[in-house]
């Protein structure tokens, strides 16, 4: 099967990958133009583009660059607006890592975590003009742990998502479509002020955006600092990794020895 693939994120290339090891033959990769990087915004490939250049395949980066007639499109956390020179191409083929129809739109994952959520899935779905909401070939539930991270349902759904793909791709006509059922709710990107922490929210509130965010912002005895990582032990919010301004990580402990015995406060 000849197939154009459409992606950007790290948790992409494991499903691209499975791709390429199935034998079909991907006649370009789409991704976001590289991006600067780091203190000194360095401009950076996506992880995308650099497996693409790594199997010697052709990269797109602009989507005004579209002009293949494949036998089909897969795109997965690509982060651009399809136009129907795409979308009246072939048919495209969407992962979205959510029970759909709930959580459309570009966190679905973070929003989970946030929320408490302890199940999620993977669609493979028919990609649309209206966000998320085409018809499903494939769904996969899953579970979230309380202490499951971002990353680490990513790299879940990056596995799960990999294989149906290559499944569905083996056969489409065995996998037939059906609508989404129910009623559709959205997600929406997180900011930094995300992470700020209001200690009043309760220690398991505190702790689920911790981990989907990848850090909460807050001061203690007016040092500002990030916490990294917490667990939540009979309602008690503990603090595992923390990093203060202008330090590397380190665990809790460590930094209440900087302390030198003054009493915690939190948020000031």
């Amino acid at each position: 099967m000849k197939i154009v693939l459409m992606g950007t994120n790290d948790f992409v290339v494991p499903i691209f990958e499975a791709v390429r090891l199935a034998g079909h033959e991907i006649v370009a990769v789409f991704t976001r133009a590289p991006k600067p990087i780091g203190r000194k915004q360095v401009l950076t490939p996506s992880p995308v583009h650099l497996w693409a250049n790594e199997h010697d395949l052709k990269v797109h980066t602009s989507i005004k660059e579209y002009n293949y007639t494949p036998d089909m499109v897969v795109v997965v956390s690509y982060g651009v607006i399809l136009g129907d020179n795409v979308l009246n191409s072939a048919p495209i083929i969407n992962i979205h890592p959510s029970n759909l129809p709930q959580y459309r739109g570009p966190s679905p994952i973070r929003t989970a975590i946030f929320n408490g959520d302890k199940q999620s899935a993977v669609c493979l779905m028919q990609l649309i003009a209206e966000l998320d909401a085409g018809p499903i070939f494939m769904r996969t539930p899953f579970e979230i742990g309380e202490n499951d991270t971002n990353e680490t349902i990513e790299k879940r759904v990056s596995e799960i998502g990999a294989n149906m793909l290559v499944e569905y791709l083996s056969a489409p006509e065995k996998y037939p479509r059906f609508a989404q059922m129910g009623d559709a709710t959205y997600t929406r990107k997180f900011t930094g002020d995300d992470e700020i922490i209001d200690w009043s929210r309760g220690a398991r509130a505190i702790h689920n955006q911790i981990r989907a965010l990848g850090a909460g912002r807050t001061k203690i005895n007016g040092i500002d600092v990030k916490i990294l990582e917490t667990r939540v032990e009979n309602d008690e919010l503990k603090i595992i990794t923390i990093q203060p301004a202008g330090k590397k990580p380190m665990d809790w402990k460590s930094f209440v020895n900087g302390l030198r015995g003054a009493e915690i406060k939190m948020g000031i």
